[in-house]
């Protein structure tokens, strides 16, 4: 194994900066093969991604994490996108229930470290679980969201799943989302009509009111400091500490030292 840092993938980066999504999703496919996978929480851009993977047709899997308290419109839509764009999603689920989880520990949600332990034992734990079988993970973090998203790269390691996470569509304006939601008739989860700016577990989310930042809705009982659940390693980690360990072959590949596929 060798290691991946953020630093190592400059270049590779600014390469891709103005690639088109579609593209960085054939890349990845090409590289990582049976060992990619989307994320998506079946909100707009995940839904945008989930269309371009339908119209790719390349047998990529959609890893949607059930916290097993997510809104009835969540579930609904889950099922909608995989009907309509024919795409396998594996549904990862936690270890306890939440009836369990609060019998065991109470509501953890009440505190920010609560909050935080409540969020890796019912977002993030499912996903470790899954993580060995793979080294890449598509993702739909956009800078337009702010916050630490504003610096997020295309490419950048993930050292909680030890995997590449692929941003394609990190440079797409909130205008540019709404546009192609409309010119391709993407279904979204009606929640977004009813002032839900993002969509989480419904014990911690809220619709935002005008004029307030997009993440005002999560986690409002606990005040500004938290915002993230800590499922995206740029939202909580800094550069330096993002760096993953992959077999020496697949990184001389990532970084173009074994292949002749450019995009």
């Amino acid at each position: 194994m060798a290691r991946l840092t953020l630093a190592d993938l400059a270049d590779l980066n600014a390469q891709f900066e103005h690639s088109d999504p579609r593209d960085l999703i054939r890349w990845a496919k090409d590289l990582f093969g049976d060992r990619l996978a989307a994320l998506s929480s079946m909100q707009k851009t995940g839904c945008a991604v989930c269309h371009m993977l339908s119209t790719l047709d390349l047998d990529i899997p959609v890893l949607f994490v059930d916290t097993g308290v997510l809104f009835p419109e969540t579930y609904a839509h889950r099922d909608l996108i995989a009907e309509e764009y024919g795409l396998t999603i594996r549904t990862l689920t936690p270890e306890l229930t939440m009836e369990e989880q609060t019998n065991q520990l109470g509501v953890l949600y009440l505190t920010p470290e609560g909050q935080a332990e409540c969020c890796r034992m019912r977002k993030s734990d499912p996903l470790l679980a899954v993580a060995d079988q793979y080294d890449a993970m598509i993702s739909s973090l956009r800078r337009s969201d702010g916050g630490p998203r504003g610096r997020t790269p295309v490419l950048s390691p993930d050292p909680e799943t030890n995997t590449l996470r692929i941003n394609p569509l990190v440079t797409m304006a909130d205008e540019e989302l709404a546009a192609y939601l409309k010119d391709n008739a993407i279904p979204t989860n009606p929640l977004h009509e009813q002032g839900y700016a993002t969509i989480g577990c419904n014990r911690c989310t809220t619709p935002v009111l005008p004029g307030e930042p997009k993440r005002a809705g999560r986690w409002r009982h606990l005040g500004p400091w938290s915002q993230y659940c800590g499922i995206n390693p740029t939202d909580m980690m800094p550069p330096e500490q993002l760096s993953v360990d992959l077999p020496e072959d697949l990184i001389d590949r990532v970084l173009g030292r074994a292949t002749d596929f450019v995009i």
